[in-house]
């Protein structure tokens, strides 16, 4: 019996889920889906962040394959091309999800990675007789493990579908773009806005530390004003405080940026800014900050 036919044989029954990552977005993601009551299996390159979901009634699988089969949406959480490719089609001789996946199964990649990536993956899961949605997130470590996360798709409306319940229990927002990439695209977008807007304001508070002005009363104005912003508001107080307990790491800013940039030569746009800022973003990064939330990206300016 397929993964379809047993959705469709009992309708209050849950769909069983896989989540492929168990990172700052992942874990969240998973234990949502837990407290939703969806039958789950795990699976973490480092199983020791797997296993803390074996008490919550997950279950624990050694590879990816092994998370895939039997589940009818097939969720992977990871940061970049490469570990989704991993996860996905396997490396080192050992079979990938994709493989593993049951006939019916929804494949759903979440990772913030590159259209041309999301197109070969689309083009593997079709030859496979399978479906899959681009659907990353906006939101961070907070809305992650609140279940408030806006999933950004790309894919066939009926793969959708099938996959809204799941979706659902980790989200306030499923926003529907169009064929598959659509949902990578609008999240290089996203990304590529938030990144530049986090260097130039690093770049602030670094000219405003120097400039003698009282930079409580400069922060206010500006937050009120008109660069203000949600992020602007967010990262300045990371920034002030020097806490960079990790939302983003600083790391995959970067990578976001240059995955954005050649996104969007493809489309015949020069990101210049986005140049700039993911320089700042590879420097800090070089320096030791790119485990640290991407607002630790003014430290490098502060050492300067």
């Amino acid at each position: 019996m397929s993964v379809a036919e047993k959705v469709e044989g009992d309708e209050m029954t849950k769909q069983s889920v896989a989540v492929l990552g168990l990172g700052t977005m992942g874990s969240g993601m998973a234990a949502n889906l837990l407290k939703a009551g969806f039958p789950l299996a795990v699976y973490n390159r480092s199983r020791a962040k797997a296993e803390m979901f074996a008490a919550q009634g997950a279950r624990v699988a050694n590879t990816a394959a092994d998370a895939a089969r039997g589940a009818s949406v097939i969720v992977s959480m990871l940061a970049d091309d490469a570990a989704s490719r991993a996860v996905w089609l396997g490396q080192d001789g050992a079979a990938g999800a994709l493989a593993a996946a049951e006939k019916g199964a929804v494949l759903v990649d979440s990772s913030t990675v590159s259209p041309a990536w999301i197109a070969e993956l689309a083009k593997a899961a079709t030859a496979r007789g399978l479906e899959l949605l681009d659907a990353p997130v906006t939101g961070s470590k907070m809305q992650a493990a609140g279940g408030q996360l806006t999933f950004l798709v790309g894919g066939s409306a009926e793969a959708l579908e099938k996959a809204r319940p799941a979706l659902e229990a980790m989200s306030k927002e499923i926003a529907y773009l169009g064929p598959a990439g659509s949902g990578a695209k609008m999240k290089l977008l996203n990304n590529f806005l938030c990144g530049v807007q986090a260097a130039s304001l690093a770049e602030g508070i670094a000219w405003l530390e120097r400039s003698g002005l009282d930079a409580e009363k400069a922060l206010d104005l500006l937050k009120r004003g008109a660069p203000g912003s949600p992020l602007l508001a967010s990262l300045s107080g990371r920034m002030m405080s020097r806490d960079y307990t990790v939302n983003f790491y600083l790391k995959l800013m970067a990578k976001d940026l240059q995955y954005a940039g050649d996104a969007a030569a493809e489309s015949g746009v020069e990101l210049t800014t986005a140049v700039n800022a993911r320089r700042l973003f590879e420097q800090a990064t070089a320096q030791g900050y790119g485990d640290e939330d991407m607002s630790a990206v003014v430290e490098f300016l502060r050492a300067k």
